[in-house]
């Protein structure tokens, strides 16, 4: 599984493109080219981004116009977007670039370093919410696996039942416990009746096994 997050770079001159690649290849993620607002908005259908660099002077669809387009969809409309414009570029830009949905600007020619944790803080923010997404999923999973055994705890009461109920619970508790231990505060209250609901089967299961 590929963990690099991707970084759409957006810029009609191949020179500024080069560069960007030269300055941000030391963080190790996935660069993304599009010589066009109309590239751009293809490549957003199809793959998720951490962040966008996004030049403003561009022939047809300008930066600000792709940057309003990308904030009306609902898939896009979160995604960070740090405006590349030229160091003597018009006041103006900024109050239209911010109107836009910009979280930043950038002046071309650029600050390597500056450029380069930018777009570090975005990685490390979008890696953070995919993390949160992915455990939030494995958390589901467990609670159903959970409902799965009491379940199969009512419908077949018997011995058999209630050793295959241990088995199973015993994955669900390991797999619990994994994920507690990196969860975030937002998903505390979710483990917390999840943990809960396990010690009351476990006792349950106990209080069957017992003479």
């Amino acid at each position: 599984m590929d963990d690099k997050a991707k970084i759409l770079l957006v810029d009609d001159r191949e020179e500024n493109l080069i560069a960007l690649e030269a300055i941000l290849s030391s963080l190790d993620q996935d660069l993304v080219r599009a010589r066009s607002g109309e590239d751009a908005l293809k490549a957003l259908l199809t793959d998720e981004y951490a962040v966008i660099l996004l030049d403003v002077v561009m022939p047809g669809m300008d930066g600000f116009e792709t940057a309003r387009d990308i904030k009306r969809r609902k898939k896009t409309r979160d995604l960070p977007i740090i405006f590349l414009t030229a160091v003597n570029s018009d006041p103006d830009y900024a109050f239209r670039g911010y109107a836009a949905g910009a979280v930043d600007f950038i002046s071309k020619p650029f600050d390597p370093w500056v450029l380069r944790a930018k777009v570090s803080v975005f990685v490390e923010l979008h890696n953070k919410n995919k993390q949160l997404r992915d455990q939030t999923v494995l958390l589901r999973e467990q609670a159903a696996l959970l409902r799965e055994q009491q379940t199969l705890l009512n419908e077949r009461p018997g011995a058999d039942a209630f050793e295959e109920a241990r088995a199973g619970l015993t994955s669900v508790e390991e797999q619990a416990e994994a994920v507690g231990k990196h969860l975030p505060p937002a998903q505390r209250d979710e483990y917390e009746e999840l943990t809960r609901r396990l010690t009351d089967l476990r006792q349950t299961l106990n209080g069957e096994q017992s003479p």
